[in-house]
């Protein structure tokens, strides 16, 4: 399956043969009543003293026996291959599967039924029936799969049913390869606005240089082979006594971390509605934004897990690196963790740059782990999805649990240093993105505006 997600296939070679007693295993509901119908007529033949009677239960006996016989030493030679068109789609999105079979024998095979195991939340399972395929001829059919929820799915092992003419028996023989579907959170377009920490230069997606280096403080390094003989650096060449190269100007990447809160305690409810679903989702569409203009994006959750890009500094804005982050939250599922401090023990390295939360319940104990956490960056904007509103319900009993209402978590990020704001369910994550602009260029009352417009409309 290419790498990529453009599409995939999966070649089975000849599908596997069972044995004997596999095939009498094999016998249809027809080919059971004529075997029972024959060694009834048999022991009613010896009873009643008819041998005509006997004949035909040996015959009727025989047939269903002959038919598994021959079908078991069929030696068809088929080859099949699966193409997925794309192999990696967003939730709700569909993707279509093409099967193809080929006769590789000498001989026409007789009708076959062609049958895909799929998981069951991609539909039902498809079946194809195929007439007669030549010798070295070959057969293309496709269908749809789609799915509501992220995950990664394996498609196959592709099966063959084949059946004799007479519909006595019927074998299913299976080739080895699967291919596997990934359903990656729906992403949303978000408009470029500047928030806190970002370079000046943040629009045009640019990078910086460092700074300019000169003769006198030039870093050095050994000459390779293939760098240019005009970056040699003489003085240092003299005083090491081998060829040294000025080194060259390293770009500075703004960098980024997005922080997803995955606790199960942190979240109530499940589904594609479901606050953890928005919040997926959403830490999906600010990573990709933030790759294509030009920052360096890690992955972080509660556990401490941290997932960076194929350099491993925190993707280039590639496709490879827009391709791990969906795949790693393609998977993403609720932890066991009590609390936040194995984020904060992730950021210790010390200015992480650009840190964007998006947080579940917390009481004040996790509060005040999220206003530790903002001291390991230069600037934190903090999403705080409302429990209360996308799970209805008294509530007394969250307050009970010590998780305090969405307005004070907000009011605890603020005098922390976070830029925080509100989620409440049909959020519009573009409109809340300006909004987290707004409040960190100082316009309050805007943000406010905007605030509201965003509680209101639709994700």
């Amino acid at each position: 399956m290419s790498d990529g997600g453009s599409s995939g296939a999966g070649h089975g070679g000849s599908p596997e043969r069972g044995g004997l007693r596999a095939a009498l295993g094999g016998l249809t509901t027809r080919g059971r009543s004529f075997l029972a119908a024959g060694v009834a007529a048999a022991v009613c033949s010896f009873l009643l003293g008819q041998a005509d009677l006997l004949r035909v239960g040996l015959l009727l006996a025989a047939l269903p026996l002959v038919c598994v016989l021959v079908l078991h030493r069929t030696r068809y030679r088929v080859a099949g291959s699966r193409t997925l068109s794309p192999a990696r789609v967003s939730a709700g999105a569909e993707s279509r599967v093409r099967l193809r079979v080929e006769n590789i024998s000498r001989l026409p095979t007789g009708v076959l039924m062609l049958q895909d195991r799929v998981p069951y939340v991609l539909g039902p399972r498809p079946r194809f029936v195929l007439d007669r395929v030549e010798a070295g001829g070959r057969r293309e059919v496709s269908y749809r799969v789609r799915s509501d929820l992220r995950g990664r799915y394996p498609l196959g092992p592709l099966q063959l049913r084949l059946s004799d003419p007479f519909g006595m028996c019927e074998l299913t023989r299976s080739f080895s390869a699967s291919d596997t579907l990934t359903v990656v959170p729906r992403t949303e377009p978000l408009p470029p606005v500047q928030l806190p920490g970002e370079t000046p230069g943040y629009g045009d997606g640019r990078q910086r240089a460092l700074a300019l280096a000169g003769d006198d403080d030039v870093i050095p390094r050994g000459y390779r082979h293939g760098d240019d003989l005009r970056r040699v650096h003489w003085r240092s060449t003299a005083r090491y006594g081998e060829l040294m190269v000025r080194r060259e100007e390293q770009p500075q990447k703004a960098r980024c971390s997005v922080l997803l809160d995955t606790r199960s305690v942190a979240h109530e409810g499940a589904g594609p509605d479901s606050a953890f679903e928005w919040a997926v989702e959403a830490a999906a569409s600010v990573g990709l934004h933030l790759l294509e203009r030009g920052f360096s994006v890690r992955l972080l959750t509660d556990t401490g897990c941290s997932v960076t890009g194929p350099d491993g500094t925190g993707g280039t804005g590639s496709a490879d690196a827009a391709g791990l982050l969906l795949d790693t939250l393609a998977v993403l599922e609720h932890s066991e963790e009590d609390g936040l401090s194995a984020a904060y023990d992730a950021l210790r390295g010390g200015n992480e740059g650009l840190l964007i939360a998006f947080f579940g319940d917390l009481d004040e104990e996790q509060a005040a782990a999220a206003g530790r956490i903002r001291q390991r960056c230069g600037a934190a904007v903090a999403f705080v999805l409302d429990g209360d509103a996308w799970v209805p319900g008294p509530g007394g009993n969250r307050f009970a649990s010590g998780q305090a209402p969405v307005d004070e978590r907000v009011r605890m990020l603020h005098e922390a240093g976070w830029t925080a704001l509100p989620v409440a369910p049909g959020s519009a994550l573009a409109a809340l993105w300006r909004c987290a602009a707004d409040h960190a260029g100082g316009s309050p009352d805007r943000a406010a505006q905007r605030g509201a417009a965003a509680a209101g409309g639709g994700a």
